[in-house]
Parts: C-alpha cells; sequence; structure tokens
C-alpha cells in the first residue's frame, strides 16, 4: 500500500518534446526533489532530450547527479568563499554572482549573474569595470539573468534582458551565450532576432516537467475504514467526531509531504477571502485534505501521520473499500512518493 505517481508516458513526453520545440537549446533543471519525479528520472528525461547539459540546484546535487547524466551539469546556487568544497568533475560549471565570486575560482566554468529585478543575487552595473580583468582567470561559459515570474509595475522582461545585454556590451564583455529564465517563447524569439550573435538559453524546470498537468496523478492506497458515531473519540488527541461517518487511513503522511504547504502569494479579493475562510477554519481543527474521495475533496480527520493520513467521510457518502485508490492534488516540488507508476 503505498503514496504512487502515476506518469501518462507517453504524453508527458510529447509535452517535453512541444517546450524544446518553443526553447531551442534549452537547459533543463533538475533540482530539489527533481520536481517530485526524482534526480535520477530527470536525467535520464534530459538525456532521451539529447541535451547537453543539466542545471541542478548546489553542489550536493551536481555531485549525486553526475553518476546519472554525462553531460555538463550547471550549478545554479551561486559559489561563494568559505563554502564548503564538494569533489566535482571538470564539466561542471559554477555560478557566480559577485567579482570576488570570480576570483575564487581560478581556472574554472563560470556562468556570471548579473542583478535581475528580482533583486536576489547577480553583479551590478557598476561591477562590470572589474570583470574584464578577473574573467582572465577563468574559463567563462556566458552570462545570466534570473527574471521575475510577476511584473505588476507593467515592466517588460525582454527590455530587462536587453538593457544587460547594452550594459555588457559597452564594457566589452564576450556575449557568446546568455542563460535566462521565466521568458517566453516569442520573448525568447524577440532576443534572438536582436542579438544574432548571441546564443540565448533558457533554463526551464517547472514548465518542462510540470507543464502538463494532465499527464500526472498522485493515488494514494486506502489501508483502512473505521466507522465511528458522532461524539465518539478517536485519534492520537482524542478529538470528538462531529458527526457519523467513517475514519478512512490512507497512504501519504509527513513524510511524504502530504500537510506541507508553501505561502501563496494571493491577489484579488475572492483568493484572499479563501485564504482567511480556510485559516478560520483551521483554528478550530478544520484541515481539507488534498484527497478526493466520492467527487469530493475531504477533511483530515487529525493532522496527517508520519506516513499515513486518517480522513473523515460523512456517513452520507459511500466508505471507500480497503485497497482503493484515492487522488490526491499534491504540490509535486513538496512530494516524495512511495513508487512510481508509468502507464
Amino acid at each position: 500500500m503505498a503514496l504512487t505517481l502515476y506518469v501518462d508516458t507517453a504524453r508527458w513526453r510529447a509535452h517535453h518534446q512541444s517546450v524544446l520545440q518553443q526553447f531551442p537549446g534549452l537547459v533543463p533543471v533538475c533540482k530539489g526533489n527533481g520536481y517530485g519525479f526524482g534526480h535520477e528520472r530527470l536525467a535520464d528525461e534530459a538525456a532521451r532530450l539529447g541535451s547537453d547539459i543539466l542545471a541542478v540546484g548546489t553542489t550536493y546535487e551536481a555531485a549525486r547527479i553526475k553518476d546519472f547524466f554525462s553531460g555538463d551539469l550547471l550549478v545554479l546556487t551561486p559559489f561563494r568563499h568559505g563554502e564548503e568544497p564538494v569533489p566535482l568533475p571538470d564539466r561542471a560549471i559554477r555560478s557566480v554572482s559577485s567579482v570576488e565570486g570570480v576570483g575564487g575560482l581560478v581556472g574554472a566554468r563560470v556562468v556570471i549573474e548579473v542583478m535581475s529585478s528580482m533583486k536576489r543575487h547577480g553583479v551590478t552595473p557598476e561591477d562590470l569595470p572589474k570583470l574584464a580583468t578577473a574573467i582572465e582567470d577563468v574559463r567563462l561559459e556566458g552570462f545570466a539573468i534570473h527574471l521575475p515570474l510577476d511584473r505588476t509595475d507593467g515592466s517588460d522582461a525582454v527590455e530587462e534582458v536587453i538593457g544587460w545585454m547594452d550594459r555588457l556590451r559597452a564594457a566589452r564583455l564576450p556575449l557568446h551565450t546568455m542563460f535566462v529564465s521565466h521568458l517566453k517563447a516569442e520573448e525568447l524569439a524577440r532576443l534572438q532576432q536582436q542579438f544574432p550573435q548571441t546564443r540565448f538559453r533558457a533554463r526551464i524546470g517547472t514548465r518542462l516537467w510540470l507543464g502538463d498537468h494532465e499527464a500526472t496523478e498522485y493515488r494514494g492506497s486506502v489501508l483502512d475504514v473505521t466507522r465511528v458515531a458522532k461524539g465518539e473519540r478517536f485519534g492520537y488527541r482524542q478529538q470528538k467526531a462531529a458527526s457519523d461517518g467513517y475514519l478512512v487511513v490512507v497512504a501519504g503522511g509527513t513524510s511524504h509531504g502530504v500537510g506541507l504547504e508553501s505561502p501563496k502569494a494571493l491577489h484579488g479579493v475572492m483568493p484572499r477571502a479563501k485564504g482567511v475562510a480556510r485559516a478560520g477554519l483551521a483554528t478550530v481543527n478544520r484541515n481539507l485534505a488534498p484527497y478526493v474521495w466520492s467527487g469530493k475533496q475531504r477533511w483530515f480527520a487529525e493532522p496527517p501521520h508520519m506516513q499515513v493520513s486518517i480522513l473523515f467521510v460523512p456517513s452520507d457518502a459511500p466508505a471507500p473499500q480497503v485497497g482503493e485508490e484515492l487522488v490526491a492534488h499534491l504540490r509535486h516540488t513538496t512530494t516524495q512518493f512511495d513508487r512510481i507508476v508509468d502507464r
């Protein structure tokens, strides 16, 4: 009995090809938990796409993935002086976001990140005069810019990249390759047309692996079903059942990421109102579970356990049977499955 990730493999891979057609020369990203699929699986899929390079989050991830992918490995987290050294092959490329960082990687292959409107990290326009000398001691693979997802001020992503291209060109820095993130296909095409001597490579993770929501589905196996009467106590905290119904024990708990949720950026009145409502229900121990049964998303009977969750199904709904599977709406980037099934 398991929490299973089912993959419609043909559909999933067809989506990969459609993204590749829109973004020629894309750099697949495999970081964190491998977008829910695992590092080994995504490394294999990247090789299947014919990619010569795979982007990873950290040096530790690069050290694990190097045995599964034979191409170059681009480490996205910038180098910092004093970081723990991790043995990596020469095909590893380090990101740097400061002149000092470039100076600490003599002889290494590097990509220099520029400061975008994200304001997360990157070299600034004031740093550019110093870079011309610093890059003489490294093997420069290109520059990179990581752009925001939303532009609430109405600004243009392409214009932001053009601004940096002009600055780099004015500083007489090499512009053979520019790695970009969070651009639309038509935006990338505009840039490539304006700067034909530069190769633009889109680093893509979510859109590539998770862009077709119908290609994957999580399901949790029902392990036990117990009838309870209104007022009857149950669970670790011995709460009382609010009404007659069933306690349904289903595979998937905190160790799988069930019950874990990232904070959301809410826009508009209705999403904010729903957020307030959910918070209010949580104060009286009413938390909606990700599992669906009989056409409805069900409630946790109590907080999820380490490997299972207990749901409450009211008596007006049919009771699931042990061995059945419940669809679970889970976030791929925070979920660990027990098994993956291609179909």
